[in-house]
């Protein structure tokens, strides 16, 4: 089992930045992509980013440019640095995690709301 902790979301302005971070815990060693997806009110689940054990990254296009997402396997934690954002990034974001014998783990959402 993996278990997965968000945090870092919150209300921010339009153009505005936050950071989400996710911490890994159980058969961590496991752990192969991590990433982010987004769900707003009304909306399907959608992907925001992907990123490999060895640092392969793949991005939505509505994002691409925008938001930047990495990984510290030391620390098991991945990180989603959000820049420029636009009131339609707002939604609850989703840790993801899948493991090497292709099981798949959700964190329990964070809040991201872009408002003035």
């Amino acid at each position: 089992q993996v278990q997965l902790v968000e945090s870092g979301g919150g209300l921010v302005q339009p153009g505005g930045s936050l950071m989400l971070s996710c911490a890994s815990s159980g058969i961590i060693f496991s752990i192969a992509g991590m990433g982010w997806y987004r769900q707003a009110p009304g909306k399907q689940r959608e992907l925001v980013a992907l990123i490999s054990r060895g640092g392969g990254t793949n991005y939505a296009g509505s994002v691409k440019g925008r938001f930047t997402i990495s990984r510290d396997n030391n620390k098991n934690t991945v990180y989603l640095q959000m820049n420029s954002l636009k009131p339609e990034d707002t939604a609850v974001y989703y840790c993801y995690a899948d493991t090497t014998n292709f099981a798949q783990y959700w964190g329990q959402g964070t809040q991201v709301t872009v408002s003035s």
